[in-house]
């Protein structure tokens, strides 16, 4: 399931390249034909996220609340403008620059398709943009496209979410508020005090709360893993055991390891990489990680083989010997 730092580049790429515009609505697989049919033609005014949710306001006062799930994406085709905040490291599919290698071996996050796997469509045009291999624009819709958005120069197909449905402003209002903090949307003091004082206050083990929503937005299985590891606790920790200042180093971990991804696109969470080690993580996954699918390899800091398990219907990756 893509993590916080992959819709908030969805977002960003939105805002970049739709907002302020007039944007054309359909349904090709024709399940969001209604919806589509509420906000084609309106300009739309802006677009965030928080936590895996993403927010499209448009100009006639509805919005769109997308939740990819497990299996959605976001497929670009056009001339795609590229956002500053998320170009470092992905902004040129098979180029490099002064973080190294810009493109990911399993085609993650990249400003071609955002979200579940997908065998990209995209080729690259000039250094200012992507631009889509076929003849004529926009493209023929793709498989079962349940929402496709266009301006004169930008498709953007969305496929396989769990959740895609109109929603007033009060209606978004209510679903925000039920989340947890994200620090993307809300970096204020109040955010981080509510995290602590949530996971603080049942007696959930840490690693099931790090990744309910309505405790902090955003966290998926591989920041859970990695950020237990970084901060040395055992995810089977009641959260009323966790001190505060614990609690409070693990958000100041994910504002940290939340804006990383944002910026590279990967789920980047070893320190210190420089030249070729760095390169070498941007490019293959096992490369960047301290326990996530590392189950049966020795600890990367003590060599005590890495463990998985099954905790709340999720995998579980962790080290016994690093985290108590």
């Amino acid at each position: 399931m893509p993590e916080g730092h992959s819709v908030h580049r969805i977002a960003r790429q939105f805002a970049r390249n739709f907002v302020g515009l007039p944007v054309t609505a359909t349904s090709p697989q024709g399940r969001f034909a209604a919806g589509a049919a509420e906000i084609s033609g309106h300009v739309l005014e802006q677009a965030f996220a928080v936590g895996k949710q993403m927010f499209l306001e448009f100009a006639n006062g509805r919005w769109v609340r997308i939740h990819l799930g497990i299996y959605g994406a976001w497929d670009f085709a056009g001339e795609i403008a590229v956002d500053a905040t998320i170009a470092s490291a992905n902004g040129r599919m098979g180029q490099t620059n002064a973080r190294g290698t810009v493109f990911d071996a399993d085609g993650e996050n990249s400003l071609a398709s955002i979200g579940a796997p997908r065998k990209t469509r995209m080729k690259m045009g000039e250094s200012t943009g992507v631009s889509h291999h076929a003849d004529s624009f926009p493209p023929e819709p793709v498989g079962q496209v349940r929402l496709r958005l266009l301006t004169s120069s930008i498709c953007a197909d969305l496929r396989g979410p769990t959740a895609c449905e109109v929603l007033t402003h009060d209606q978004v209002d209510a679903v925000i508020a039920k989340l947890g903090p994200d620090p993307q949307h809300d970096s204020s003091r109040k955010a981080a005090d509510k995290f602590v004082e949530r996971l603080r206050k049942k007696s959930t083990p840490v690693g099931i709360q790090l990744m309910d929503q309505s405790v902090v937005a955003g966290i998926g299985n591989v920041y859970r893993a990695e950020m237990l590891f970084r901060a040395g606790i055992d995810p089977y920790r009641p959260g009323n055991l966790v001190s505060e200042s614990e609690a409070r180093a693990l958000w100041r971990d994910w504002v940290k390891l939340l804006a990383i991804g944002i910026e590279t696109g990967q789920m980047m969470t070893i320190d210190g990489l420089r030249g070729k080690e760095w390169e070498q993580a941007m490019s293959h996954r096992s490369e960047r990680h301290w326990v996530y699918k590392r189950e049966g390899l020795l600890c990367r800091r003590c060599s005590t083989n890495i463990r998985v398990e099954e905790l709340a219907a999720r995998k579980l990756y962790w080290c016994p010997q690093c985290q108590v």
